[in-house]
């Protein structure tokens, strides 16, 4: 019989996501603010939402990551895959132009692809 902790809903005796998890959980949550702020402000004066959609992407990444929850990564997948579109949607097949606009999102997807047996010891179970 599996016996969970009734406050986190995780496995009783598992331990929580671990800092590195948690590490990165932190830097999403902090970078998307950044990015987030920045999108509202290009918003306003008349810009683009994809800075802002995906600050708060991030943000909602690292508040999943810091809970251990699996839900990080699909959401992380999908703003992800939302940002590859917007890069080609605004530099087209000019590879190089699209260089900074992938980098950075893809470097992050690789370390929250990391965190998923971590994030898999946490999830709780069903009998």
């Amino acid at each position: 019989m599996t016996t969970y902790d009734t406050q986190s809903g995780a496995q009783a005796g598992t331990r929580g996501p671990g800092w590195a998890v948690r590490i990165l959980g932190w830097v999403c949550v902090i970078f998307g603010l950044v990015i987030f702020v920045g999108g509202v402000w290009l918003l306003v004066l008349g810009g683009s939402w994809y800075y802002a959609l995906a600050g708060a992407g991030l943000i909602a990444t690292g508040v999943l990551l810091n809970h251990g929850s699996m839900n990080a990564v699909w959401l992380y997948l999908a703003v992800w895959a939302a940002t590859m579109v917007w890069a080609w949607w605004e530099s087209g097949a000019d590879l190089w132009a699209q260089v900074p606009r992938m980098l950075s999102p893809t470097v992050i997807l690789v370390l929250v692809l990391l965190c998923i047996p971590a994030l898999r010891r946490t999830a709780p179970r069903t009998a």
